[in-house]
C-alpha cells in the first residue's frame, strides 16, 4: 500500500501545482518553472518506493518495458487519478472566486502536441530512470521534470501541456478544459506512453531481459 499512496501523495501536488499556477498565479515563466520543479522534487522523493510515476501514461510504458508488474498497474492508475481529482478540489476551495475559462483546442494540433511530449516524457523516464546505463543515477528526477517544463513552455498553448491522463482529469474538474476534450488527452497520452515503451524495448536490446 506504501507504494500507492506515495503515487497518490506525489500526483496531488504535481496537479495542486498545476491549478495554483494556473488559477490566479504569476504570469509568464511562473506555472511551467514552478509544474517542472515540483514533479521533479517529488520525484526524489517518492521514486525509491513506487518508482515515481504520477502519470498512467508514465506507468504504461513502465510495464511495458517490463519494470512494473501487472498487479500494479490498475492499482497506480487509481492512485494517480484519485490524487489528481483531489487535488482539482483543492484548488477549487483555494481558488474560489477566480474565473476560470476552458481552454480552446484544435483537435489535431492539440492531439500531435500530447502525443510528442507524452512520448518525449515516458522515453526520457525509461532511460534515465530504469536503463542499466544509467542505474543508480541521482539526476532522473530533475530530467523527468524539465522534461515536463519544456513541454509545457513548447506546446502548453496548444493542447495545455498536460502529457499526463490524471492532470487531464485534474484540469478538467478545476474547469480549465472543457469535459469533451478529455479523450484528447487520454488517447493522445496512452498512446505516446506506449509508444515511448515499445521504442525503449527495440532500442535498448541490453535492457530487454530487466
Amino acid at each position: 500500500m506504501e507504494k500507492y499512496f506515495t503515487e497518490l501523495i506525489g500526483t496531488f501536488f504535481l496537479v495542486l501545482t498545476v491549478g495554483c499556477t494556473v488559477i490566479g498565479g504569476g504570469p509568464g515563466v511562473i506555472a511551467p518553472l514552478a509544474i517542472g520543479t515540483v514533479l521533479a522534487v517529488m520525484i526524489c522523493a517518492g521514486g525509491h518506493i513506487s518508482g515515481g510515476h504520477y502519470n498512467p501514461a508514465v506507468t504504461l510504458g513502465v510495464w511495458i518495458r517490463g519494470r512494473c508488474e501487472t498487479r500494479d498497474v490498475l492499482p497506480y492508475w487509481v492512485a494517480q487519478i484519485l490524487g489528481g481529482i483531489l487535488a482539482a478540489l483543492v484548488v477549487k476551495y483555494l481558488r474560489q472566486g477566480i474565473a476560470v475559462k476552458p481552454l480552446a483546442l484544435a483537435v489535431g494540433p492539440a492531439l500531435a502536441a500530447e502525443f510528442l511530449f507524452t512520448f518525449a516524457l515516458v522515453y526520457v523516464v525509461l532511460n534515465t530512470a530504469t536503463s542499466k546505463g544509467t542505474a543508480g543515477n541521482s539526476f532522473y528526477g530533475f530530467a523527468i521534470g524539465l522534461t515536463v517544463m519544456v513541454g509545457a513552455f513548447a506546446v502548453g498553448n496548444i493542447s495545455g501541456g498536460a502529457f499526463n491522463p490524471a492532470v487531464a482529469l485534474g484540469i478538467t474538474t478545476m474547469g480549465l478544459s472543457s469535459f469533451s476534450n478529455i479523450w484528447i488527452y487520454l488517447a493522445a497520452d496512452l498512446l505516446g506512453g506506449a509508444a515511448a515503451g515499445l521504442t525503449f524495448k527495440a532500442l535498448s536490446v541490453q535492457d530487454r531481459a530487466s
